[in-house]
């Protein structure tokens, strides 16, 4: 039974206040963050969940035409294999089944889509607990971070790019009379316009937010009637495959096929990635992932989305209170070991030190500052492990550990924390290293975990200088800058939005430069070296479609 327009109306409430607060951008989500807000046994039944899941085949998904069972996962926090394996596919198979689905899901309505897509929302919902061991036995996130990273605040990038898309979609009318006088008589023509989606879209997953960062690309095409592949890194499946399987299940209760939304595994040995990317059938990709491949991506003949590394910087000038200040920079860069597009790696100081309330604080106590507030966070037992998480790839544990070879003055070495509960646990607290301004070569790139390097500057001038030229050359997601004059403040800002950056002034407390919260921050500019596109400006979800018109006399 086709459900789809009542569904529309069943969710009409939190489309039109997903509506205003897209046009006020303030603090909206539909989606609690806190755990407590769910049912009391969520947690205990997600734990049952993914004892049962794993080293099992998960048969929740389409297997139509499957010619396998693959996986390849490993727990950062058990360090052994999780044992799921999923339905494989051919790429052929992949994109026959899209083509067919493309044809029914193409013919919806934007009411239509609106409604399925936020019920599917509402069913992911359901699961964030299980999505939330998902994404910690496949990334190395803490069970906190997992919780709201790949639940709650994905839900609210999700439903960003849906009431963005749905905003576009219903931004021309479908039909007009259009009449022009011309005198003695009118030209009158009856007018129509239908926005046609583009085609099958493919969506590649990372390895470190497997859900956080495919769902923004997932909605906005579904929204926009292409259907989607959904590719995920080979050693972070399982959280995307809850998405996809209540994606799934919502497309059949609704008369829609099941590949509307596939999942297409593969394997480090025999990747299918580009096999898909290339094929002239898939017409949009949506990446996120190094800027190597981002780059490749971005060259193909076809409408593309990226996500890239970049070289994100912290500018120090002055601060009313650096111990509050050096206390938020320690978390920024230890939060989930560093492994976050948004993570600061670059400390600007002036070898003239830091201006403070109480007077000037010399550039060696503020180095050491930054030291002796990352210690104090990762040595606390409490703090520590549930910060850190565990380091999702052995080659960012080996880059880190690599870290103190790389030159400058290591004023902090990387070590291993005990988690209580895991103990296997894969972890590496940051690694800060002092440096001139003249070893650029060591700092104009991204060294991805937690990898801090202190650059001493001649002055403010010569720190927004070269956190600039940063941008420009490799990119960057965020900017933080401390400063207590408005003046030095708004040339800040200037030189770093003129590099198409934003900035976060004065972050203490609960405040990270890593968060953007949807509905108000756009993540990424597309306007620099680390991406081309924005979660999730009208831009996002308008290159997903075609306006066309006819006109009838």
């Amino acid at each position: 039974m086709n459900t789809s327009n009542t569904l529309f109306e069943k969710h009409r409430a939190t489309l039109d206040a997903a509506l205003h607060a897209l046009t006020v951008r303030n603090y909206y989500s539909p989606y609690p963050e806190n755990p407590r807000a769910y049912a009391e046994d969520a947690d205990a039944m997600a734990k049952n969940w993914i004892s049962a899941c794993m080293n099992n085949n998960y048969t929740s998904l389409d297997q139509t035409e499957a010619n396998g069972w693959i996986g390849e996962e490993v727990s950062p926090f058990l360090q052994v294999g999780i044992g799921v394996k999923y339905p494989a596919f051919t790429p052929e198979t992949l994109l026959k089944n899209g083509i067919v689905a493309q044809a029914a899901w193409s013919k919806t309505s934007t009411e239509q889509r609106t409604g399925i897509l936020i019920e599917a929302l509402d069913r992911i919902k359901s699961r964030f607990f299980d999505i939330a061991y998902a994404t910690m036995h496949t990334t190395g996130q803490s069970y906190m971070m997992s919780f709201q990273a790949s639940g709650p605040h994905a839900n609210d990038r999700a439903l960003e790019a849906v009431v963005m898309g749905y905003k576009e979609l219903t931004s021309v009318p479908e039909k007009a009379e259009w009449i022009k006088n011309l005198g003695k008589f009118d030209l009158k023509m009856n007018k129509t316009w239908k926005a046609i989606p583009k085609g099958i879209s493919l969506v590649i997953g990372c390895s470190t937010f497997p859900v956080w960062n495919t769902v923004p690309g997932l909605f906005a095409s579904l929204i926009t009637g292409n259907a989607t592949i959904v590719k995920p890194h080979p050693k972070a499946i399982l959280a995307i495959a809850i998405v996809v399987e209540e994606l799934q299940k919502v497309m059949v209760e609704n008369g829609l096929p099941k590949q509307v939304v596939q999942l297409g595994v593969d394997t480090l040995e025999n990747p299918i990635t580009k096999v898909l990317a290339e094929n002239p059938m898939v017409k949009m990709v949506d990446f996120t992932g190094g800027s190597e491949f981002g780059n490749y991506i971005e060259s193909l003949p076809k409408t593309t989305f990226t996500e890239k590394a970049g070289v994100n910087s912290i500018i120090l000038d002055s601060a009313k209170d650096l111990k509050a200040v050096l206390g938020n920079i320690a978390f920024s860069t230890s939060l989930y070991s560093g492994q976050m597009c948004t993570a600061p790696q670059n400390i600007f100081v002036s070898k003239h030190g830091v201006q403070t309330e109480e007077g000037i604080v010399a550039y060696e106590d503020v180095v050491k500052g930054i030291a002796a507030a990352i210690t104090g966070l990762v040595d606390n037992p409490k703090a520590g492990p549930g910060t850190l998480g565990a380091i999702q790839a052995e080659a960012t544990f080996a880059r880190v550990q690599e870290a103190k070879n790389l030159g400058g003055n290591l004023i902090l070495d990387s070590k291993s924390i005990v988690n209580e509960e895991f103990k296997d646990a894969r972890i590496a607290t940051p690694v800060v290293i002092e440096l001139e301004k003249n070893q650029s070569d060591i700092f104009n790139r991204e060294c991805f975990g937690p990898v801090v390097f202190v650059i001493k500057t001649d002055g403010l001038a010569d720190s927004l200088a070269l956190a600039e030229a940063l941008v420009k050359e490799k990119g960057a997601l965020t900017c933080g800058a401390y400063t207590t004059d408005e003046t030095t403040k708004a040339m800040i800002a200037e030189t770093m939005n003129n590099a198409f950056v934003p900035v976060s002034f004065n972050f203490t407390g609960a405040g990270f430069i890593n968060s953007h919260a949807a509905f108000s921050d756009f993540h990424l500019t597309g306007g620099n070296p680390a991406g081309n596109a924005s979660f999730a400006n009208s831009e996002f979800v308008s290159k997903r479609f075609v306006w066309v018109g006819n006109r009838e006399m």
